[in-house]
């Protein structure tokens, strides 16, 4: 079996140590790398290429949002898994939007980094059950109305779903068997029709379906 390669970054040693010992132990995951610092995080997916990045938000010298940022940039097959304290709405928005897959609080089960670890490994987007309730909640109670237009197709449905899960257009298309231009364009109807703006609003939009749950 083909173990999902891990770098760990977090400021605190224990917490590292502690992260590493719960995922070392899983068959399916390896940590190749751990770091105290945003620099470090950057550098060494440069030079590890891991399958995920395991980040915590507040860090020295780069945070968490600084640096999803900046691995989205020089190393777009990384995905980012948030794993903090902070359970403020506005640091979700924030980094979904800058390319996180996925958002965990340290509060949470060791179980529910194992699962969202995976989830996001294929190719899917988490959201810790506290974060994902208010979330939710919020999103019904300011902008609920903006999602009010006209239904989807099945095709616009289907290809939302897993935009959603965090497949690009060129995986979609292989998926599906159609072509990215197809793809692009059921994607543009549907977030037309939506009124989604971005990757953050189809998160939203997703959630507020049910779709996540599939996962």
């Amino acid at each position: 079996m083909t173990k999902l390669r891990i770098l760990l970054a977090d400021d605190h040693e224990t917490v590292r140590e502690g992260l590493k010992a719960i995922l070392n132990v899983q068959s399916d995951m390896e940590v190749v790398g751990a770091v105290p610092d945003g620099r470090g995080a950057v550098d060494q997916s440069m030079s590890l290429h891991p399958d995920i990045v395991v980040l915590d938000v507040s860090m020295p010298d780069l945070n968490g949002l600084r640096v999803t940022e900046a691995l989205r940039e020089c190393c777009p097959n990384v995905k980012v898994l948030m794993l903090t304290r902070h359970g403020d709405d506005g640091f979700v928005q924030q980094l979904m939007r800058a390319g996180a897959c996925g958002y965990v609080l340290k509060q949470s089960r060791a179980t529910e980094l194992l699962s969202a670890i995976r989830a996001v490994a294929a190719g899917g987007t988490y959201l810790d059950p506290a974060v994902a309730g208010r979330v939710v909640a919020d999103y019904k109670r300011r902008a609920a109305p903006q999602f009010a237009g006209p239904s989807l197709s099945g095709r616009e449905e289907e290809i939302l779903r897993l935009v959603a899960w965090g497949y690009s257009n060129k995986e979609i298309a292989a998926q599906l068997d159609l072509s990215v231009k197809t793809i692009e364009t059921h994607k543009i109807n549907a977030t037309h029709k939506a009124g989604l703006r971005n990757r953050t609003d189809i998160v939203r939009y997703a959630l507020l379906q049910g779709w996540l749950k599939d996962l």
